[in-house]
């Protein structure tokens, strides 16, 4: 695979490089692994908007609790994040 180049702002570079180095690793390595966790991060804001919309459906949390046996108290009791 080949190489490319991008062009950031020294203190942004600096902070990568910083970053990189904590974590004992190449800024190539590093931005890699940060790309990796990114599209993480978004494959997870997408399954969690579908499960809400899921939820929301009439019904569909009495039916897991009626074939489950619902959720443990102290998840009932976690308020949600609007």
């Amino acid at each position: 695979m080949a190489d490319t180049s991008v062009k950031i702002d020294d203190v942004t570079r600096d902070r990568l490089k910083a970053l990189a180095d904590g974590a004992g690793m190449s800024m190539k390595d590093y931005l890699a692994r940060v790309a990796e966790e990114k599209e993480h991060e978004q494959l997870l804001e997408t399954a969690t908007a579908a499960f809400r919309r899921v939820i929301a459906e009439p019904g569909v949390l009495a039916r897991f609790d009626a074939d489950f046996g619902g959720l443990p108290p102290a998840a009932r009791e976690t308020p949600r994040a609007a």
